[in-house]
């Protein structure tokens, strides 16, 4: 994780016209129902890009059971190379899907809005370290109820602020995820 996204570099990552938030951040409650979206989702991306699928998880707070998130399905796609939008982009875009953020200098990463539901679709070439490093978390967090509250209660606090956009809110959170990954890396936070 790097350092927190200015403004600047949020307008420059994204897509399509870019809209403050300049709100607080809504959380809920786990709802069992979020394995079920992502799989719908899964097999509509799997669908249109057969064989270009590398790997494809549900990640993200809604992949944690018992842990209060934003009502957004995460979804990590990992392609041949994420540069490569040809590759796969017009194939979700043809599904209802809709790239929205462009990061060539963070791991190549591409993010799409999913359709008829909200979630967003984050696509990294495979075998990158970002990749790793978000299964990791979320396994981590799945399997240790101590840092998934931890983690839970920094959320409730930052969701509380007003924030211009959401990436800020996102930013926020690093020092609490870089603590819990220390301790998911066998390191001491």
């Amino acid at each position: 994780m790097g350092e927190p996204l200015s403004e600047e570099e949020i307008r420059a990552a994204t897509v399509g016209e870019r809209r403050p938030h300049n709100a607080t951040i809504h959380l809920t409650p786990y709802d069992p129902a979020w394995p079920g979206i992502y799989e719908r989702l899964a097999r509509v991306i799997r669908e249109a890009l057969g064989d270009g699928v590398s790997l494809l998880e549900h990640v993200g707070s809604t992949s944690v059971p018992g842990l209060t998130a934003k009502p957004i399905i995460d979804i990590l796609l990992a392609v041949a190379d994420s540069s490569d939008e040809t590759a796969y982009v017009p194939q979700l875009e043809a599904q209802g899907f809709t790239l929205r953020i462009r990061e060539p200098n963070w791991y190549e990463h591409r993010m799409l809005m999913t359709p008829n539901v909200e979630g967003h679709l984050h696509v990294f070439t495979a075998g990158c370290e970002e990749i790793e490093r978000m299964l990791r978390f979320r396994d981590w967090l799945r399997a240790h109820p101590e840092d998934r509250q931890l983690y839970e209660d920094a959320k409730k606090e930052l969701a509380a602020r007003t924030w211009r956009y959401v990436q800020n809110y996102a930013d926020a959170k690093s020092a609490v995820v870089e603590e819990i990954m220390a301790r998911a890396s066998g390191g001491s936070a």
